[in-house]
C-alpha cells in the first residue's frame, strides 16, 4: 500500500491506496504548533480506525505548501510507518516541462495536479484547485507548465470580508436562490458562489483566447462541487486529483 499525503494551509489531505484504487481519504487540521508525536499519533489513530497497521505501507509520499511543518510530517509518517517519505519538489520525476520564470517557486500541489489531469486529459489542459487559495495552472502542448494565477479562495474572502466589515457575518457555502439577494446572507452566498464561478468562466475565456485554442478543464479542491455547476462550458471535477498525482510521481520515483 501507498500513503499519499497532500499538506495544505487549512487540512492535510490522507490518500491511502492499494496500487491504483484508492482505498479511503481522511482529513485533519493543519496546525503549525503540533509536535512530530502528535501527528503520529493522528497518523495511527486513522490507521487504526480502518483496520490498518503503519508496517503495511510499502512507502509514501508527501506533497506540502507549508514548509514549517514538512519535517515534522515526514518524521512522523517515518516513525508510523518505518519508511522515508518522497517529499515532492527539486529532483522529483514528474513528466512535467516546467517553463515559468523561477522553477523553484512552483508550489508542489500545482505540480502535482498537473501530473494528475495531463495524465487524465492530455496536454494542453487547465486546472483549478479551489482551497485556503484559488489557483488555476495552465499546461500546454508537450506537457509544458506555461503558468497560471492565483486568487485568494472562497472562504478566504468570506472570512477577510467579514473581519473588516462590521455589519457582515459568517454564511454557509451554499447557492442562494437567486443571483440577485434579498437579504444580507443570500447576498453574500450569491458573491462567493456565482461570482466565483463567474471568475472560472471568465478566466478560462481569457486562457483559452491567450493560448489560441480552447482545452479540458480540470477542477478540483473542497468547495468544487458547491461552484462547479454554476459555471458554464465543460469542465470536470475530481476532488482527488491531487492524491492521484502524488500516486502517479510515486510510480515514476519509486525505482
Amino acid at each position: 500500500m501507498l500513503l499519499a499525503i497532500d499538506m495544505g494551509n487549512t487540512n492535510i489531505t490522507l490518500g491511502i491506496y492499494a496500487g491504483e484504487q484508492l482505498k479511503f481519504v481522511s482529513r485533519i487540521a493543519t496546525d503549525l504548533s503540533r509536535m512530530r508525536d502528535q501527528y503520529a499519533a493522528d497518523l495511527l489513530s486513522i490507521f487504526q480506525l480502518y483496520q490498518l497497521d503503519g508496517r503495511q505501507f510499502e512507502g509514501a509520499i508527501i506533497s506540502s505548501v507549508v514548509p514549517t511543518l514538512e519535517h515534522t510530517m515526514c518524521e512522523a509518517v517515518e516513525l508510523i510507518t518505518g519508511k522515508k517519505p518522497l517529499v515532492v519538489g527539486p529532483g522529483t520525476k514528474t513528466g512535467i516541462n516546467i517553463r515559468i520564470d523561477n522553477p523553484a517557486q512552483l508550489g508542489a500541489d500545482l505540480l502535482v495536479g498537473a501530473v494528475a489531469a495531463v495524465s487524465k486529459f492530455g496536454s494542453p489542459c487547465v486546472v483549478w484547485d479551489l482551497g485556503t487559495a484559488t489557483t488555476v495552472s495552465v499546461i500546454g502542448e508537450n506537457n509544458t507548465f506555461l503558468g497560471g494565477a492565483i486568487m485568494a479562495g472562497v472562504t478566504t474572502s468570506v472570512k477577510s470580508l467579514v473581519s473588516n466589515a462590521s455589519l457582515l457575518f459568517d454564511v454557509s457555502m451554499d447557492a442562494p436562490k437567486s443571483v440577485i439577494g434579498s437579504n444580507t446572507a443570500a447576498c453574500m452566498q450569491s458573491g462567493s458562489i456565482f461570482g466565483t464561478a463567474a471568475m472560472i468562466d471568465g478566466m478560462n475565456r481569457r486562457i483559452f483566447d491567450e493560448l489560441g485554442y480552447e482545452t479540458p478543464v480540470a477542477v478540483t479542491g473542497g468547495l468544487a462541487s458547491e461552484i462547479l455547476p454554476h459555471c458554464q462550458g465543460r469542465l470536470y471535477y475530481d476532488n482527488n486529483l491531487l492524491l492521484e498525482g502524488l500516486r502517479l510521481i510515486y510510480e515514476k520515483n519509486k525505482k
